[in-house]
Parts: C-alpha cells; structure tokens; sequence
C-alpha cells in the first residue's frame, strides 16, 4: 500500500524547514537530504523563490516528498498545487486557508498554539496540525496538556520553531507528534555558503536521532 503524504512525513520523523533564497539551490538541496536518508522537505513561502524551487524539486527530484509552508492566503494553496507541493502547512489557522486546500485536495496542516486553535482546525477536518511556535508556546508539557481533550479524535502535531537535535526526544516522546520541523537542518546561511556537506550531516544526525526515539 502506498503512503500518503502525512504517513510519509510521520514515518520519516523530522521535516526539515527550509527558507531557500535561490533557485539555483533546489537540487543541491535536494541531494543533501537525499545523500542522508531524508526523503521530505518543506519549502517556505518566506522566498520568492519557493514556488519555482518547489517545480523545480517536483520537476528534476521526484524521488523527495516536497511540502509547501507558510501558506498564509488560498492563492498560496494554489501556487503550491501548481508547484506540485505534496502537502502544505502554515503557522496559524485560517479557515480560507482550510477550506481551500480541502478544495484543491492539497493534505494541510494548520498552525496551532491554543486549544481554541485546535477546535477550530478539527472542525474543518484538519487531523495533523503544526504546533507553532512550539519552544516559546510552552514546550511539550503546553502541547501535552492543551492537546488532552482531544485525543480521542486522532489528531497529530509537528512543533516546530526553537526545535534542535538536543530536544528532539522531548518531543517525539508523546504520542501525538507525528514528526518534527527542523529549521536547524538547511538554513539560509548554510545554502547561501554552499555547505552542502554540512547540511547532509545535520539531516543524517536528525534522521538517526529520530530512528533512534521511534525503535
């Protein structure tokens, strides 16, 4: 049976989280991560570039699960889908947002940080949502506790922002984190110097340590 695009990002444990600044760029991206095992990203809608290095990646690295974030506006979920985005996600909940990905058939996840938040997502049929910020929102224990009266309806995060190798375990220790977003793996500085080794190692040591929490 084939995966979906959330089973694939849940079997794989940590997303890195990708502001990518040149088009240029893509590929040798694409093959750090792939050099260590890590077969998804997400590409932020922080860059002008995203949305081409998105076809880009879809076009010339089919083998890498390509996932648009900060999707802010319904015109953002289409730029994804038109890019050839797997999934999206975005920092906050906008029902717009939702119910256009839903429309467009883009698998979304949500940005949370209350369980107001979290209500409002499910309500719209959202099952896995980004706990965003997750450090400065309070940590595991805040995502633990605002996410207790809703277990019972299946739901998963991915906290990201303030995320690092050393907390990892902090996370992937709950139940209800499908994986983590890594903004540490591939930053704009690492890319723009060319260090495309360096990225490689930090992804194989995130892809380990997330092996290595999972059994």
């Amino acid at each position: 049976m084939t995966m979906d695009a959330f089973e694939r990002v849940a079997a794989t444990g940590v997303v890195p989280v990708i502001a990518i600044e040149e088009v240029n760029h893509a590929e040798p991206l694409a093959d750090a991560l792939l050099e260590a095992g890590l077969g998804v990203v997400e590409i932020t809608f922080r860059t002008f570039a995203a949305a081409d290095v998105m076809a880009r990646l879809s076009e010339t690295r089919p083998e890498i699960l390509v996932g648009a974030g900060t999707v802010l506006s319904p015109d953002a979920v289409t730029r994804a889908v038109e890019a050839g985005a797997a999934f999206g996600l975005a920092p906050g909940f906008d029902p717009e947002v939702a119910t256009a990905a839903a429309e467009a058939g883009l698998p979304f996840a949500p940005g949370v940080m209350t369980p107001s938040d979290i209500s409002l997502a499910t309500a719209r049929g959202c099952r896995l949502m980004k706990f965003f910020p997750a450090a400065s929102a309070g940590g595991p224990s805040m995502l633990k506790n605002i996410a207790a009266p809703f277990a019972h309806l299946g739901i998963s995060f991915i906290p990201t922002g303030g995320v690092g190798l050393e907390t990892m375990g902090e996370w992937l220790s709950l139940p209800q984190i499908a994986a983590v977003g890594g903004t540490w793996i591939a930053r704009p500085e690492d890319m723009r110097a060319g260090d495309w080794q360096g990225i490689t190692e930090k992804a194989r040591a995130a892809l380990a340590r997330a092996k290595e929490l999972r059994g």
